[in-house]
């Protein structure tokens, strides 16, 4: 039996089917706004199939977007009413103190990503999820707290602005150019891109840690998100790189729940 596992990001929509903290399958889909309940139901029994429907025994969702998690609610009330189900959200017990300034509002996915860090690699730690929209950076205390983080626009964000902006400069491949110092267009942008994102997050790790007052052998720095692999190589600063690091993490949610 396993864990359907579904992290609705602003680009995408990662599922999983996850037990014992291992992903035997999932699935990444666009998130969009219009999809409907009834139409979010005939996609996830499609993706499933026979088989592994019959291996569902719950589901976990975590969501930045709050309209397509309305037609979340709905699915699961309507189509998957005689599975438990937990949804991540203010009043759900995550084991995760959340020191901010306005708890309510840090992103459900990142306190799933804080409480999966400080399960898996113990704190201090900082998680870097690269998705498309935007790379967030989040701050695991050594007692498990989540302290805060930072927000930078994602590589695919960046890419996009640049080729509507610029005149001359269109949408390219994101992918690691041959060198820094490019002779073309092409790697020019993809230059600017990947290395620039891979030196702002150094960047930014060095900083974080820092500020935490602790030496950077003692934290660990996760990479996880869909987009990680693009800077993996290039990324000096990573000491892991958990993919499905917010599957896990909703694993780890549901089960302190249901």
């Amino acid at each position: 039996m396993a864990l359907l596992a579904a992290d609705i990001g602003n680009s995408h929509t990662v599922l999983g089917l996850i037990a014992d903290a291992e992903v035997s399958a999932e699935w990444r889909i666009a998130t969009d706004a219009r999809r409907t309940a009834d139409e979010w139901s005939v996609l996830l029994r499609g993706l499933l199939g026979r088989s592994l429907a019959a291996e569902v025994e719950g589901i976990a969702v975590c969501a930045t977007v709050p309209s397509v998690l309305g037609e979340w609610r709905e699915m699961l009330a309507r189509h998957f009413g005689d599975l438990p189900a937990v949804v991540v959200e203010p009043g759900v017990r995550t084991g995760v103190p959340v020191l901010m300034d306005n708890p309510r509002e840090v992103g459900s996915d990142r306190i799933v990503n804080a409480l999966a860090a400080a399960t898996l690699r113990g704190g201090p730690a900082i998680v870097v999820d690269f998705g498309g929209t935007a790379t967030t950076f989040d701050v695991v205390s050594a007692a498990g707290q989540y302290v805060g983080g930072a927000i930078a626009p994602g590589i695919e964000v960046s890419l996009d602005a640049l080729g509507r902006r610029g005149a001359q400069l269109r949408s390219v491949e994101i992918a690691t150019p041959r060198s820094v110092i490019a002779k073309n267009t092409v790697e020019a942008l993809q230059s600017g891109l990947i290395f620039g994102v891979a030196s702002q997050v150094e960047g930014m790790v060095a900083r974080i840690v820092t500020e935490l007052g602790v030496a950077p052998d003692d934290v660990a720095v996760i990479a996880t998100g869909y987009l990680a692999p693009v800077v993996l190589d290039v990324c000096g600063c990573f000491t892991d790189h958990l993919p499905w690091l917010t599957l896990q993490g909703l694993e780890m949610v549901f089960r302190r729940n249901s």
